[in-house]
């Protein structure tokens, strides 16, 4: 007898590896920690017991939402989550960091209230960060949950697994992609449309250095595309917008790709332009 279209599609998802949190669940997972960490974004003053109480009861959700892969992970839920709450502080203290950094090298900034409320960059790299000590813990899935979920909201696009250090400033953010195997050092800034990506893909790359290192104090502007996982871009070098660079940059350097762009009148102007559309 002819399987059904239902039986087949039982069968199907009864094949897949694990069991996994429900995606719901770790969405509001994210923005219920980062509120608590920032209650501003929700507009309430939150008092010392209650904090107290919603740290024991988010320790509380992490943990249940890493029960169903308990069998894919190197240790109990209740240890993981208990590590990854000892660990917050100190990432909250960096993510106190960033804001401060995007307030003062954004001239639009009026306050940094209004870089942890409005900011698409700040959202995004806070979200990293935490979804980067989940990985770091070795919990499969969930970390890349949270930050496509992010990524779907401000269009940024962050694996979890990259390294990036403190002080770290995205402008307007939309476009940006890092790599899982990026490694990026302190006070480092990059513009809207950035990539750091692999010049290839294949799967047996899987543990492979990938994407490429961004040494600190690097600026780099709109557009750009920096790929491979032996490209070094030296500390202290500027990248202009539009780049396209596939080989390391000694420190202390400035790229650019040259062009020229005329301005005249227009009037009287019968030569033709050569563009297309």
């Amino acid at each position: 007898m002819k399987e059904s279209f239902p039986q087949y599609l039982n069968s199907i998802n009864q094949s897949y590896c694990s069991e996994v949190p429900s995606m719901v669940d770790t969405h509001s997972f994210v923005d219920d920690l980062i509120h608590l960490l920032f209650p501003i974004r929700i507009n309430k003053y939150i008092s010392l017991q209650e904090i107290e109480i919603r740290m024991e009861r988010m320790q509380l959700r992490l943990k249940e939402l890493l029960i169903p892969m308990q069998k894919e992970l190197m240790r109990k839920p209740s240890e993981i989550s208990a590590e990854f709450f000892l660990k917050v502080p100190e990432v909250y203290k960096i993510m106190l960091k960033d804001a401060d950094t995007l307030y003062k090298s954004d001239p639009a900034a009026s306050c940094v209230e209004e870089v942890i409320l409005s900011y698409p960059g700040f959202y995004s790299l806070c979200t990293y960060r935490l979804a980067n000590l989940l990985y770091k813990l070795k919990v499969p899935v969930i970390p890349r949950v949270m930050t496509e979920y992010v990524h779907g909201k401000t269009g940024i696009d962050i694996n979890p697994g990259a390294k990036i250090g403190k002080n770290f400033f995205m402008d307007h953010g939309t476009g940006i992609v890092i790599g899982e195997t990026a490694v990026i050092g302190d006070n480092v800034k990059i513009y809207q449309g950035v990539t750091l990506g692999a010049i290839y893909v294949e799967k047996k790359m899987k543990n492979s250095k990938r994407h490429p290192t961004i040494e600190d104090n690097v600026i780099i502007y709109a557009g750009s595309t920096i790929l491979g996982g032996d490209t070094i871009v030296g500390h202290d070098t500027i990248i202009g917008g539009n780049v396209w660079l596939t080989q390391s940059v000694a420190p202390n350097s400035v790229v650019y790709g040259q062009h020229k762009i005329t301005i005249r009148d227009n009037k009287d102007f019968t030569e033709p332009i050569n563009f297309s559309i």
